[in-house]
């Protein structure tokens, strides 16, 4: 079975674990490093013969627009992921549908192509913020990668559906592929292990990833997605003083994840988001959800 392969393209100095200590007046006296680490991903993928879907920041588009241009030269899907990286639930649904406008807009015109598909920034579309869905159907979005099925304390909708549905919203309906889980039973508790990558496949062996991915595909008959961060494969990336929780999310073994990725790339078939969800769409509920929005 295919799965998703997905790239959150953003700089080490934007993610959420470092909002505290990085302000975003700032982020210009960074150095960019996101450019060349996502020209090595893009040789990465050519070399396996595998195209995925980029999940381009705004921001970064308007600095780099050679790189959107080149993502799309090389055959693989654009897609949205905000213009500034600012948590849904904290910024409210008027700055979200600025942000998001600005950022497909952004990326239309540099790319020449239609954005269809939208990835929140640390998966922020949660309970406090499923308004995001009803904005991202008049923003003319046709589908969603953000709802993360798990407890956490950043993101999360625990015991939302695992695997690719269709969400309706008072403005229509949105096609949602979710961050991908394995259930779990740990004595009398049921848990979701996630498996989708980024912090998780630098946590977990890529072999066991491996095996969560064919179990989805295998026993559940269902295609999983994978993503990773550009800053992922750049274990020389500028140090930022941060808290040591988020210095531990942000820097675990930076320096095995491009193996990893490797792994991946050579023992499970990957395809942008798009392919799959128009071609491969499943759906075991009759019905769709209903979101109140």
């Amino acid at each position: 079975m295919i799965n998703a392969l997905t790239i959150d393209v953003e700089d080490y100095f934007q993610v959420t674990a470092f909002e505290r200590h990085v302000k975003r007046e700032d982020w210009c006296g960074y150095p960019l490093r996101v450019n060349d680490n996502t020209m090595k991903i893009l040789d990465m993928l050519d070399e396996y013969g595998v195209k995925a879907t980029f999940f381009v920041l705004g921001w970064v588009a308007e600095r780099c627009p050679g790189l959107v241009r080149e993502i799309s030269r090389r055959g693989h899907e654009i897609a949205c992921h905000g213009y500034g990286h600012e948590l849904i639930y904290k910024i409210g649904p008027d700055k979200f549908r600025a942000d998001v406008r600005k950022s497909k807009s952004l990326l239309e015109e540099i790319s020449g192509i239609k954005i269809y598909g939208y990835r929140a920034p640390s998966y922020s579309i949660t309970g406090k913020s499923l308004w995001a869905l009803e904005i991202l159907v008049e923003e003319g979005f046709t589908y969603d990668s953000s709802i993360f099925p798990i407890i956490h304390d950043i993101y999360g909708i625990p015991g939302a559906k695992r695997f690719i549905h269709e969400i309706e919203t008072k403005s229509g309906k949105i096609k949602e592929f979710p961050i991908s889980t394995i259930p779990l039973r740990i004595g009398w508790r049921q848990m979701r292990l996630p498996v989708a990558g980024g912090g998780y496949l630098r946590f977990f062996p890529a072999q066991l990833i491996g095996m969560a991915i064919k179990h989805i595909n295998l026993r559940e008959k269902q295609p999983a997605v994978v993503y990773f961060h550009p800053w992922e494969i750049d274990p020389d990336q500028p140090r930022i003083r941060a808290r040591l929780k988020s210095r531990f999310r942000h820097y675990l073994n930076l320096e095995r994840m491009e193996g990893k990725i490797r792994y991946l790339l050579e023992n499970i078939q990957f395809s942008p988001i798009y392919n799959i969800i128009n071609h491969r769409y499943h759906d075991s509920e009759k019905e769709p959800n209903i979101i109140a929005v």
